[in-house]
This record gives structure tokens, sequence and C-alpha cells, in this order.
């Protein structure tokens, strides 16, 4: 049998290739007037934005839902559950260019509160509204959506179960969940924002600051729980906190106190 002469082989090569990088490809689908409308009306971080930076929030929800599966298990999904998620993703990248969550391809919404067995309907200690999968469930999240409504609602004060969760996944990114994010934070400020941390938690101990006691679990909920509060109450931080706000504003590259 005669073989195909070398020049031939080239281009079946090329098109070969030019197909694969194709179907690898993620098609982004731009937001409806309709999905803009729900992030104004739900997303008080996206209201707060100028036109111009409203555009790039809508490019970014659009690339997320282009690389992470959202799946409901036990609900029907709804398209403010979609962007919800979304929101919470981009909400603390939103300073940097071209930040992925390589870490993540699929986030499982649930309709309540869970337990270490991911069990919502039925055993106990059902207290778990959020958490990064580990081992088997590497690159999965799973979200509460009562949680995570009510991290958007006006009564959420500080909390935010989704966008703490994210923390953990950008905690996550260098290799290790331990409230230090080196991939975010230059090697000369981590001792600094280490003995920051564990000052603050002493405080917290000592019932002498209105910081969530659950950020004293250890430093990457540390990390998680005060990232929570310096989206959502930014000018509150600011005020009580001015050292810790300005940490979290070099690590996110964000001022969301203006």
């Amino acid at each position: 049998m005669n073989s195909l002469p070398f020049a031939y082989l080239i281009p079946i090569f090329l098109i070969a290739l030019y197909l694969i990088l194709k179907k690898k490809k993620a098609v982004i689908e731009p937001l409806t007037d309709v999905d803009k409308k729900i992030l104004d009306d739900y997303v008080g971080y996206y209201h707060n934005l100028d036109s111009t930076d409203k555009l790039r929030f809508e490019q970014k929800v659009a690339s997320f839902f282009s690389t992470v599966k959202i799946e409901a298990v036990g609900l029907e999904m709804t398209t403010l559950d979609e962007l919800l998620i979304a929101s919470s993703a981009v909400i603390p990248i939103f300073g940097f260019d071209d930040w992925q969550y390589k870490n993540l391809t699929s986030v499982l919404l649930y309709p309540d509160t869970f337990n270490k067995d991911f069990q919502f309907e039925e055993g106990g200690d059902r207290n778990i509204m959020g958490m990064v999968g580990t081992g088997y469930m590497n690159g999965q999240m799973i979200l509460s959506r009562s949680a995570l409504r009510h991290g958007f609602s006006k009564s959420a004060g500080k909390e935010n179960t989704a966008i703490h969760e994210f923390v953990h996944l950008l905690d996550k990114s260098d290799g290790a969940t331990d409230g230090v994010p080196e991939n975010l934070l230059a090697h000369e400020y981590t001792l600094p924002w280490i003995k920051m941390m564990h000052e603050e938690m002493e405080k917290i101990e000592d019932n002498k600051s209105d910081i969530n006691p659950y950020a004293i679990t250890n430093q990457a909920e540390f990390f998680a729980v005060v990232s929570e509060y310096f989206f959502e109450k930014p000018e509150q931080l600011r005020n009580k906190h001015p050292e810790l706000y300005f940490q979290l504003s070099r690590i996110f590259a964000q001022q969301p106190a203006g």
C-alpha cells in the first residue's frame, strides 16, 4: 500500500488541529437586556458601577457562563440564580483583567443547607451553606440557594456566602487554602498580612471586633469572612478597620468604598 506524500499530510494535519481548537474554544454569549435588568435590580455591586465598568462586568459574567457549568440539584434553576452565582464569581476578581477560575469546572445549586455528606433532604447537621469541593469533589462548588439569595438581599449585612466560597477558590489557586493568597499578594506583604490576621483574630476572641466570629476558625476562614465584609459593607469596613480595608484593597486591586 502506498502512503500519502508528506506534502499531502500537512494540510490534513492543519485542518484537524483547527477543528480541535475550534471545538475547545468556549462560546461566549452576551447577556440579554433582561439579564442586565436582573443584575441592576439584585446585585448592588453592579448597580453602583459606571456604564463602562458595567459593560466589563457583563462580559466577565458571560465569560464565566462559558467556562463553568451551573447545575441545579433538587430544584428548578432560574436566570436569577445563575446570574447571582456568576456575579459572586466576578466580584472578587473584577480588579483583574483576565482572571479565570481554572480550579473550578461546575457549581451545584442545592435548595437549602446541606450536611457533610451532601444531603439536603434527610440526615442531621444540615448547616452547611456553601463549600468548595476537595478530593473526588475537586473542581466543584456547592451552594445553597437560600444562602445565595440571602447574600444579595438588603438584610444580608456583611455576609455573602457565595462570595465567601469564591474567595476560598482564589485562596486555593496558589495550591493552599491558607488565607494567604500568594497569587494576589506580593511576597513582601505576606508577613504583614499574616500578622494583621492574627491580631484581628485575637480581637474577635476578646469580643473587641464586629467581624463575624467564624473568622477565628482558621486563616482561610478569616480571609473569606473579611472579604465578604469588604465587598458587602466597604464603607463600614474602611471606617472601622482602615488597615484591613487597605490590605484587602491591595489584594483584590479594588476600592469598593470609592
